[in-house]
């Protein structure tokens, strides 16, 4: 994993942070509908356990609290903002763009993307490779041939006769999640990749490459079904014939009522994910708006108690709501940076 490269020296409040930031008295945490029950927990428990308010978190998708986050400074933005990806350095360029020049970012630890269905349904076994062939908007020729259609699959049957007779249908997040982000980059880049003539798009077509990876169908096979990954598990439930794109948080919390999907040959567990063996495995951030602190009271504090041992170590409460911690060297170094309120000087 690449080390995050931070700028040393002092943080120095914006004269840009407007006055009525100042009367605002709790912190304002928007983005990734994944971290948002870590989030949830460590607010809680900071509200309950020191003299600040709890804070106000609300679940946007990676994208859209990126945006928010990034629009500006002052009371009506946020003050952080969570994100299931790193933030991209088009993002980067608009919070700098936009006054946000001392940016946080803190590596909270890691997390499994989940494709599940119903405890009551045959449980799936498959590769990187079928789940593109289910999912792309153009796959290879059924004939051999090395050319690109339109996704012909209607049912995993034909994708692999060992597979279920049933309609492929599969629920996951849109383009504004960081789950539906890292889902392309590692699951269907990772499948296509299986491919040898695409692989080789990567060297000669860089745009082209990505675009046959990254582009989901639109024909109903494939479903956006919203941030809310807990509707997501009600749907399941409901139509045992579906699948479902979502965190490894959540396929925890519900194990009753959903399970994973092997993928290459391991499920989405705990010791899977962070022994890096689960392919579709991703690291969970947040990001904060070091010019507001000191403005707004008790963003430090909170800093604290999410980087405190007992929440993001091997045996913190974190761990138990199903995030897979760093190891202790990275802790170490992320938990620096944050006590140093180090700003994030590039993405490199």
């Amino acid at each position: 994993m690449k080390k995050i490269s931070i700028l040393m020296g002092s943080v120095l409040l914006s004269a840009g942070l407007s006055a009525p930031a100042m009367a605002r008295d709790n912190i304002s945490i928007v983005g990734s509908s994944t971290v948002y029950p870590f989030a949830i927990v460590v607010a809680e428990r900071f509200g309950k356990s020191t003299d600040f308010k709890t804070p106000k978190i609300e679940a946007t998708g990676s994208g859209g609290g990126m945006k928010l986050f990034c629009s500006g400074l002052g009371v009506n933005t946020p003050d952080i903002t969570n994100s299931s990806r790193r933030i991209k350095q088009s993002e980067f360029d608009s919070c700098r763009a936009n006054g946000v020049t001392d940016v946080i970012e803190v590596l909270i630890g890691y997390d499994g993307i989940a494709i599940a269905n119903s405890v009551d349904a045959e449980q799936f076994d498959m590769s990187t490779k079928d789940l593109f062939n289910a999912l792309a908007a153009e796959v290879p020729n059924p004939d051999g041939s090395e050319t690109l259609v339109a996704n012909p699959y209607q049912k995993w049957s034909d994708i692999n006769p060992d597979f279920p007779d049933k309609r492929i249908e599969v629920m996951g997040p849109p383009p504004t999640s960081g789950t539906r982000d890292a889902f392309v980059e590692l699951a269907m880049e990772g499948g296509c990749s299986a491919f040898d003539f695409i692989k080789a798009m990567e060297k000669s077509d860089k745009n082209k490459f990505k675009t046959v990876c990254h582009t989901m169908r639109e024909d109903g096979a494939f479903i956006e079904a919203g941030e809310n990954d807990n509707l997501i598990v009600q749907k399941l439930e409901a139509n045992p014939d579906a699948l479902g794109i979502f965190g490894f948080s959540f396929l925890e919390q519900n194990s009753d009522k959903v399970q994973s999907s092997i993928i290459d040959g391991f499920e989405a567990d705990f010791d899977s994910i962070a022994d890096g063996d689960y392919a579709i495995s991703r690291p969970l951030y947040f990001y904060v708006k070091a010019q507001h602190v000191g403005t707004v009271p008790g963003i430090e504090e909170y800093l604290a108690e999410f980087t405190r041992e007992s929440a993001w170590g091997e045996d913190g409460y974190l761990t138990e709501k199903g995030m897979i911690p760093l190891d202790d060297d990275l802790r170490d170094e992320v938990g620096d940076a944050v006590a140093n309120l180090k700003p994030l000087e590039s993405l490199d």
